[in-house]
């Protein structure tokens, strides 16, 4: 929708505004225009009524790129002032005197019809399911940090920083890149500055945990300046907190820019510090600046997710390896499934394939919890096609004997059905809503309870064998879920 908004006003309303500038300089231009050209002439633009929708045009043009790219809520400010502009707009439209006539009329139909798409673009945006499961998962990592983190400090205490909180940011971390954006820039940005604030939280309380591990700080016995120093570890130590409670808006009266200037003047401190000769100080000095470095690079997060490069990784190149990885499996797929129909498995590329997961594995994330996802998603599709390959290997070579246990075969008779079910998966290119994607659902289900209705009657192979064959059946159903689930980065 908002590809068009600023090129689809100038079609309603005919020729540019400009066109009246050409009639001042120069009065009305009389030309000659062929009878059939004149019907498609736009009405007069001199007129009252043109002008000002005109006017509106220059407004919603304005307007437009605003509600395109807002990422909020519907309780935030910035929604509050477009959504009055735009009501503003709309009435002025609805004011408009068309005399009655057609021409005018149609104009300003559509003018209006353009302002109320944009109130709604701006409204199912700020609604929209995946903006409210983002605003959750954020309410949820509030809370969390708050209570481990920013609450204790506050009263006094020490931050409960462990594995185990580490360990729930990045669960939080894994559930907020799975959240789909249906290509909408607005979800996108929500999505991204989510993202970094909490992996930038993240990254400063595992810095936490590694520096809890030093011998740090020096005895001040050491030398003069250790003192200095040491204080202002005991600094550095709040500024985190603060940091950490900036970062996940649970700080109403500092700022960003305030807790910059204060880590700016421990770094001057620090300078201004004569600890020549002594290395271990020199070492020591050295750390506690590289610890307030650390917190500096999070402090530009102010304007995060407003740069499109930033946010919309499609022109990353990280994710272009990874595309020309799964374009790649992708042919491969089509090959192998092409040559299973006709009973040929001669067309095993597996060394290809296990050359793609060696060069996933390099491929560079830059910490980019989305870039990490589109690589593990990747990774599954490579191996959905190799436990293909080695299930019908399998099958052809498998030679039961007439001492087979019974529950034992019963389990590889499943097994061939899963990788007859399994090829139809690997060609499915639906979506969950089709006929097709609910028939292999059903049929997969079915053999997971045909697998648990399989009594080993203490067959300890055929109980090792059932167990992976349900985690195999489980693995294609997770597969086609994630083929359907129009998760994009």
């Amino acid at each position: 929708m908002c590809a068009n908004v600023f090129g689809v006003l100038k079609s309603l309303f005919g020729k540019p505004f400009d066109g009246g500038k050409r009639m001042d300089h120069g009065g009305p231009q009389q030309q000659q225009h062929h009878p059939m050209e004149q019907q498609h002439q736009p009405y007069n633009p001199q007129h009252p009524a043109m002008m000002r929708l005109y006017e509106v045009q220059k407004e919603v043009a304005s307007l437009g790129p605003q509600v395109c790219t807002f990422s909020g809520l519907q309780n935030d400010r910035d929604y509050k002032r477009l959504e009055r502009e735009l009501t503003r707009l709309l009435l002025e439209v609805d004011q408009v005197d068309t005399e009655g006539k057609p021409e005018l009329q149609g104009a300003r139909k559509r003018a209006a019809q353009e302002v109320e798409g944009l109130l709604r673009y701006l409204e199912e945006n700020a609604t929209h399911p995946s903006r409210v499961a983002i605003e959750q998962l954020s309410n949820e990592a509030r809370q969390l940090v708050d209570e481990r983190v920013v609450a204790p400090q506050r009263a006094g205490g020490v931050a409960e920083i462990n594995d185990e909180l580490v360990d729930a940011l990045q669960e939080l971390v894994l559930r907020l890149t799975q959240v789909k954006t249906e290509g909408r820039v607005p979800l996108r940005k929500a999505r991204y500055r989510a993202l970094t604030r909490l992996c930038a939280v993240q990254d400063v309380i595992e810095g936490r945990t590694q520096q809890q591990t030093l011998s740090l700080p020096l005895s001040g016995d050491t030398h003069e300046a250790v003192h200095c120093i040491n204080q202002v570890m005991v600094k550095v130590s709040v500024a985190r907190s603060q940091l950490v409670a900036l970062l996940m808006g649970l700080s109403g009266r500092d700022s960003c820019a305030h807790l910059s200037r204060i880590l700016t003047e421990m770094q001057v401190e620090l300078d201004a510090l004569d600890v020549s000769g002594n290395a271990a100080i020199r070492n020591y000095r050295k750390q506690v600046v590289e610890e307030i470095n650390g917190l500096l690079k999070h402090l530009d997060l102010e304007g995060e997710g407003d740069d499109t490069r930033r946010y919309d990784l499609a022109q990353n190149n990280s994710i272009r390896e990874i595309e020309a990885v799964r374009a790649h499996v992708s042919h491969l797929r089509e090959g192998i499934l092409r040559h299973c129909a006709m009973g040929d498995l001669g067309f095993r590329p597996k060394a290809e394939l296990q050359g793609m997961l060696t060069h996933l594995d390099q491929v560079d994330t830059a910490k980019n919890p989305c870039i990490r996802e589109a690589r593990r998603r990747a990774v599954v599709e490579v191996q959905a096609v190799i436990t293909f390959l080695d299930l019908r290997e399998a099958l052809a070579r498998r030679q039961p004997g007439p001492n087979e246990h019974p529950s034992h075969r019963a389990v590889w008779l499943v097994l061939g059905s899963l990788s007859d079910l399994q090829a139809q998966v690997l060609g499915f290119d639906g979506k969950r809503v089709d006929k097709s994607y609910m028939m292999l659902e059903e049929l997969l289900t079915k053999q997971l309870l045909a697998l648990d209705a399989v009594d080993p009657l203490g067959d300890e192979t055929t109980k090792v064998a059932r167990k992976q064959a349900v985690k195999f059946a489980q693995n294609i159903l997770n597969y086609l879920d994630m083929k359907t689930d129009e998760w994009e980065y």
